[in-house]
């Protein structure tokens, strides 16, 4: 279960993300973050577990700009290792 905690200043916007984090909890993260014109910090120091989809959410919002903070190391791990999955060519018979 997640538990979402914010706090915004007006110039940025911090959201604690306390526990576990599925892929049907995108949609209440985006919902909290405020607009374009806010510097956004996800606080990342009581997560306990993710999906992929979650990871593949957070890589995207960090190359957009958001700040991931705290962050686990199992959660940077496997960050890195899906951007590397990412840019590696497909070859045409699948592998």
């Amino acid at each position: 279960m997640l538990r979402i905690e914010k706090a915004s200043d007006g110039n940025t916007t911090t959201l604690w993300l306390i526990g576990r984090i599925q892929s049907t909890d995108i949609g209440s993260i985006r919902d909290q973050m405020d607009d374009d014109s806010v510097h956004v910090f996800f606080d990342l120091s009581e997560v306990t577990l993710v999906s992929v989809e979650v990871i593949r959410f957070l890589s995207d919002c960090e190359d957009e700009g958001v700040v991931l903070s705290h962050c686990p190391p199992f959660v940077r791990e496997w960050i890195l290792r899906e951007r590397d999955e990412r840019s590696r060519p497909r070859v045409p018979d699948g592998t």
